[in-house]
């Protein structure tokens, strides 16, 4: 009896085994099965944007400006794709995100600098606050701010005003990314700069920001892919143009916003698919840039 008693003791820790085996399974099963499920919805819209812009999507649409509602009526008229493209809408994003980079990096770095060397000073933790305030307003109201910051000013919507509005955007993801990817660094790295003699202002600007260079890179990639379908904005500052232009003064049009003439206009609802692509395409590639950058320079 009790050499009965002692074999169904020892198998006792097995059967608890088993059954903590079996939950793990069980676990890692939901998780998979729950994770598939957040991707249905983007297969759908890839699967939906392949099947309906590929048509449109050819040399024109990177060659072009944007065809007038005539011409698109005329050659659904007479069964012949759309003419035209969005090399208006190009130019346009790559003008205004160009200049938000120039006016976002720059401040959203050294703010990020100061932040991580002083982080526990009263005046950094008003700061943090309001980079958090502006990461959850709203773009309409980030559009209204640039409104009556610039296009007031200058009477007139401009690609200067739409870039102002995208680099409020974006200086949030840039300061927080500097802040936090600094804060990552080992102390002893600073440390041994200072010790071999350099100034503060070398360690900082030649030691620990190249250390950083993955993390800075990540999270300005995803600022630029953060801000680059924005249209609310652009449409209260850049308004839009039928035809490519560079002037910074003048109002020019986005991808975001030839989507949403394109949306208004019965006759080029054909245009929003290829247009919509091409701008998912961008971002996809951004994002995945940015996702190989962190891995390679990834701090150990």
């Amino acid at each position: 009896m009790q050499k009965e008693e002692t074999l169904i003791g020892s198998q006792a820790p097995f059967r608890g085994l088993g059954v903590r085996k079996a939950q793990d399974k069980i676990f890692f099963y939901l998780v998979c099965a729950f994770s598939g499920i957040t991707m249905l919805p983007l297969f759908f819209i890839l699967f939906e944007l392949l099947k309906k812009g590929y048509k449109q999507f050819n040399l024109s649409l990177f060659t072009e400006v944007a065809p007038t509602s005539m011409d698109a009526m005329l050659a659904k008229m007479s069964g012949n794709a759309i003419p035209g493209g969005v090399l208006n809408g190009i130019t346009g994003s790559l003008l205004m995100i160009g200049l938000a980079i120039i006016i976002a990096i720059p401040v959203g770095i050294f703010v990020g600098i100061y932040l991580s060397e002083h982080a526990k000073s009263a005046f950094a933790g008003i700061v943090r606050y309001l980079t958090d305030l502006i990461q959850g307003t709203p773009s309409i109201v980030i559009g209204i701010i640039a409104y009556a910051w610039v296009v007031k000013p200058l009477h007139s919507y401009s690609a200067l005003a739409g870039s102002v509005a995208l680099a409020i955007m974006m200086l949030p993801l840039v300061i927080r990314s500097t802040e936090e990817t600094l804060k990552l660094l080992p102390v002893s790295l600073k440390e041994a700069g200072l010790a071999l003699g350099a100034s503060y202002t070398n360690v900082i600007f030649k030691v620990m920001l190249p250390s950083a260079f993955g993390g800075l890179f990540t999270g300005i990639l995803l600022a630029v892919s953060r801000v680059m379908g924005e249209t609310a904005p652009l449409m209260l500052t850049a308004l839009g143009a039928s035809a490519v232009n560079w002037d910074i003064h003048r109002p020019t049009s986005a991808i975001p916003l030839l989507i949403w003439e394109f949306y208004n206009d019965p006759n080029l609802i054909d245009m929003i698919w290829s247009s919509s692509l091409l701008l998912l395409l961008l971002i996809l590639t951004l994002n995945l840039i940015a996702k190989q950058v962190a891995n390679k320079w990834r701090i150990q």
